[in-house]
């Protein structure tokens, strides 16, 4: 076995394989720019550190679960009259999230609720946060199945352990009381941990009637509107504007 097998097989013993198979390619360039042990071996480790960083960030997008991928550039911010460039930039600055302040998004459904959510929460995962998006639905089923499944226990641990999480839809359906109090459980576990973004087409003083408890909902708003930014988006849905037809240009009403 040659010196440069032996060194690679070190390596993946070590669980350097990414920088074991790029081995070959950085000693040569090396060689081609005569550099000095100190800058190889910065180089390696250098290449070495890319290579984890990027994997981890591949990872944190996956447990995020984000339906699509949407960024905050690309919402069509004239289309929204209550935003502005400056509360945008704010927004996207994310010092929100260390403040551990909550976001709230309410309007109708078609207006960039959720992509302004996913814009947001994929700026988040890029500058090294712990994202996690679940729709209302999703979360009522994981918290009702936690006990249960090996699947929904990790879910919900990482959810818990998230520096931003992520409900759309929320009180999108109505809950029964068992529901309304695990998801109690979960925002108190939330507060002071983690920003959290909510989309929902009901305001907070809605959510007493799709909670079906008037103690739970002042509990759950108590913690959700300590620290918050309710924004909302009330013009007409983007996706009636830009309605595609089978007959050509058409409004909704034709």
């Amino acid at each position: 076995m040659n010196q440069l097998h032996q060194l690679q097989d070190i390596m993946k013993s070590l669980r350097l394989a990414e920088t074991a198979n790029q081995l070959p390619e950085l000693i040569r360039e090396a060689e081609k720019k005569e550099l000095s042990f100190t800058q190889f071996l910065l180089d390696v480790t250098t290449y070495e550190q890319k290579c984890r960083d990027e994997k981890q960030l591949e990872r944190r997008f996956k447990w995020a679960t984000f339906p699509f991928y949407s960024t905050v550039d690309e919402y069509d911010i004239k289309e929204q009259k209550s935003l502005s460039h400056k509360k945008i930039n704010q927004l996207k600055d994310l010092t929100w999230i260390e403040q551990l302040y909550n976001i709230i998004f309410l309007g109708p459904p078609g207006v960039g609720k959720t992509h302004l959510s996913i814009g947001l929460g994929i700026q988040a995962l890029n500058q090294g946060y712990k994202v996690i998006f679940t729709t209302m639905g999703d979360l009522v089923h994981v918290l009702k199945t936690e006990e249960i499944t090996r699947k929904s226990k990790t879910r919900m641990k990482r959810i818990r352990e998230a520096d931003l999480v992520i409900i759309d839809d929320l009180m999108f359906m109505a809950m029964d009381k068992q529901e309304a109090n695990m998801f109690f459980h979960l925002i108190n576990s939330l507060y002071n941990q983690s920003a959290i973004i909510l989309t929902s087409n009901k305001g907070p003083k809605e959510w007493g009637e799709l909670l079906g408890d008037q103690a739970i909902t002042t509990a759950i708003l108590d913690r959700l509107l300590h620290r918050v930014e309710i924004i909302h988006l009330n013009e007409d849905s983007w996706r009636m504007k830009h309605r595609k037809t089978i007959f050509g240009e058409q409004n909704v009403s034709n």
